[in-house]
């Protein structure tokens, strides 16, 4: 089969692709923007990559358009296949048909901890020899790549909520039909296409509708929102996290914390991920592997040996003293525990929070009277004011002398290395590249520490 891909660059999509090669089928994509990492990904393999999306690409008379959510109507070749009533498909739909028939599907959903948890399970899946295929929306260190076809009946996939195509408003996750799922935690986010909390929970309910009796749902027991998701039909066997009658996790020692299931102690846990919400995430990876049927010391045990996700605090480097963390934080819940886990990480170290708020949520301002809170821990708050509709210095005025909001990155950036020295912590946030100001930071913070920048 040929297919073609609309939005080949995402990482959902093309994860699509890199899984459609090695099932043996020709590939070809599209994107208005060929760009790396994703690009170069994909050129390795032999995918041709077309920039922009001209109505010439007809010619390429593709068995299947597969149809990333990133296109609209008015898209010129869009405008072209729908005219020449060829067929289409949404990555998801495809994937749901040529991929996952037959294998044991593990979906991870959830506003936060989505890639994380993802990559916790397809790692403890991995550590016990089952070599699971997986589509994850980060790129998990131990793997290297955002998404494998993989040789065994395992597949994980992230189960994301935002919508399938310009022809489909239903959630990717309602394609999936897992025998495994989790349910992390459910907030208000994308607002550009929800209108409230409701609006995603009955998405969340469609989704609790396609797993099967027999299978397992990994819930978060303290989410108010998942119980009442819960509260409008379950028909599967729960787990749940983060409770007492469930899994939970006590302090055993410095770093350590015991893993118990409903009082049952399971093993000993040791990881290098910091903070309360990637604890709650490896205990859901814990249950949903026990349920795909790794026992749970198994799973503690290849916990240990996790080394994390790419841009979800990803430590970049360290120069003149000071460290540059990346983090994918793009909400005020996301923020608030990103900046807590690095605070119990460097314990009274200086914190300078820098962030751009990117994300669709955030461009609105629907999220801004919580933005401030969010940053609380943080000792500096430096933020990207570009491109908003509304007034970041305002937002962030709770926070007085501590907040510097600039429109011009390079004088967002100026301002950060004018403040940091030897011993901060400069975490950066964002859901995009944030114009690569992390390697910037880096080159001016080394130059000004050799010998001749101090001259």
């Amino acid at each position: 089969m040929h297919i073609h891909i609309l939005g080949v660059c995402g990482t959902f999509m093309g994860g699509v692709a890199v899984i459609a090669k090695a099932a043996g089928h020709r590939v070809t994509g599209c994107d208005l923007n060929v760009y790396p990492p994703m690009s170069t990904q994909l050129d390795a393999l032999g995918i041709e990559l077309i920039a922009g999306y001209g109505a010439d690409q007809v010619a390429l008379k593709p068995d299947v358009w597969v149809v990333g959510n990133v296109v609209t109507r008015g898209n010129a070749l869009v405008e072209a296949i729908l005219d020449r009533g060829d067929r289409y498909i949404s990555g998801p739909q495809w994937l749901a048909e040529n991929t996952l028939p037959g294998r044991q599907v593990l979906a991870v959903s959830g506003t936060h901890g989505k890639t994380t948890t993802s990559a916790m399970l397809a790692w403890i899946l991995e550590d016990a020899g089952l070599a699971p295929g997986f589509l994850i929306g980060g790129v998990p260190i131990n793997f290297g790549a955002s998404a494998r076809l993989g040789a065994g009946r395992h597949f994980v996939i992230e189960a994301d909520e935002y919508d399938t195509a310009f022809f489909d408003k239903r959630s990717k996750m309602v394609h999936y039909r897992p025998t495994v799922a989790i349910l992390n935690n459910i907030e208000f986010d994308h607002a550009d296409i929800f209108p409230d909390l409701a609006a995603i929970e009955t998405q969340f309910h469609h989704f609790v509708r396609t797993i099967p009796s027999a299978g397992t749902l990994v819930v978060n027991g303290a989410d108010a929102a998942i119980g009442r998701v819960l509260s409008r039909g379950c028909w599967t066997p729960i787990e749940r996290f983060g409770v007492s009658d469930g899994w939970n996790a006590a302090p055993i020692e410095r770093g350590r914390k015991q893993v118990l299931r409903s009082g049952e102690r399971m093993g000993a846990l040791s990881m290098s991920l910091q903070g309360e919400h990637n604890l709650q995430n490896a205990l859901a990876s814990i249950a949903a592997a026990r349920a795909a049927g790794v026992a749970a010391g198994d799973a503690i045990g290849a916990l240990e040996r996790f080394k994390g996700v790419r841009r979800r605090m990803e430590l970049r480097g360290t120069a003149g003293g000071v460290a540059v963390w990346d983090d994918f934080a793009h909400h005020p819940t996301a923020i608030a525990t990103t900046v807590s886990g690095l605070r119990d990480q460097v314990g009274s170290a200086r914190i300078l929070a820098v962030l751009e708020p990117r994300s669709n949520t955030m461009k609105t301002g629907v999220m801004k009277d919580r933005l401030a809170s969010s940053l609380e821990q943080a000792d500096r708050v430096f933020c990207y004011g570009a491109n908003l509709g509304w007034d970041a210095a305002a937002a962030l005025a709770p926070l007085g002398a501590r907040a510097r909001v600039e429109s011009d990155l390079q004088r967002l950036a100026d301002a950060v290395l004018a403040e940091a020295r030897s011993g901060d912590q400069v975490l950066v946030m964002s859901n995009g590249e944030f114009g690569g100001i992390h390697e910037l930071l880096l080159r001016s913070l080394s130059a000004r520490s050799t010998p001749s920048a101090r001259a």
